[in-house]
């Protein structure tokens, strides 16, 4: 049980952390970590401060803070005058807009559309790209017991949902694995596994990652042969088991054709489940498509 406290507590983290993903701007002579919630011709930026919102509106090269200060009882709504001056050149009415996020968000829409035509609505997490990936490779399952260290092959695919704009710096994957069996390691397994990967390096050619596992669903059969004096005794264990083991592993993607050669050292440590004792050995290369 502590250990699912564990996964749960680090899962929270990680998701803050997803959410957390900033670029810096320089407003009024000061560097401000922000977030983007709504990309065009104005742009909505944002972030909490000593857990107090504030929000930003960037035209052109032109970034300011959407201000609404209290004097005495009564809130002044310097917004309010501070969106219509930004959006005089067309046809709007900031009267009814509220400092929040939903409604600066549907004011910076509705004006993005009306100067660029070809403008589509978008805000966190709405400009998605896709991924497509297969691999193949070999792997010592270092999580179960093998006596002799054998490594088997392995293959496999998976999807990748990411936002280059809104979080570059990170991706959700669903994968899944199939583990070959051989006659030196009769062992099989059939994995889905949903990942978080966090791209720490990012260049237009090559990024380098750090994934982790963070639920694995896994379906394995193995067949072991006990040898004594006398007689030979055929084994057959299968099961499957639901697991949030926090596995960590590395991984590159190197921009190719469309899409991108992948290279992956995977399952490397968990400090969830024990290993075997083993060096890991777990390698697959692959072709990711961009859809």
């Amino acid at each position: 049980m502590k250990h699912y406290i564990l996964f749960c507590c680090v899962l929270l983290l990680s998701l803050s952390t997803i959410t957390a993903q900033t670029d810096t701007y320089t407003v009024n002579n000061q560097s401000y970590e922000l977030k983007t919630d709504v990309a065009g011709p104005i742009t909505l930026l944002w972030n909490t401060f000593s857990q107090e919102y504030r929000y930003f509106a960037k035209k052109g090269n032109t970034i300011i803070e959407l201000t609404n200060t209290k004097e005495g009882n009564r809130y002044q709504d310097e917004y309010k005058k501070q969106l219509q001056d930004l959006t005089s050149d067309v046809d709007m009415n900031a009267d009814k807009v509220k400092l929040t996020l939903a409604s600066l968000r549907r004011f910076f829409n509705d004006y993005n559309k009306k100067v660029d035509p070809s403008y589509q609505e978008n805000s966190f997490l709405t400009n998605m790209e896709f991924r497509l990936g297969i691999f193949a490779g070999i792997t010592n399952s270092v999580f179960v017991d093998n006596p002799d260290n054998t490594s088997n092959g392995q293959f496999g695919f998976d999807f990748e949902l990411y936002d280059p704009t809104a979080l570059p710096s990170h991706a959700i994957v669903f994968q899944f694995k199939q583990t070959l069996s051989s006659d030196d390691f009769d062992y099989s397994a059939s994995q889905v596994s949903i990942n978080h990967r966090f791209k720490f390096i990012k260049t237009p050619v090559f990024q380098i990652y750090l994934n982790t596992k963070l639920v694995t669903f896994t379906s394995s059969k193995r067949t072991t042969e006990v040898i004594g004096d006398d007689f030979i005794f055929i084994d057959e264990d299968s099961g499957s088991n639901l697991q949030g083991p926090l596995i960590f592993g590395l991984g590159a993607d190197i921009k190719l054709g469309k899409g991108y050669l992948s290279l992956n050292y995977n399952d490397a440590y968990s400090f969830i489940i024990d290993d075997n004792g083993a060096f890991p050995v777990d390698l697959t290369i692959g072709y990711r498509f961009v859809l």
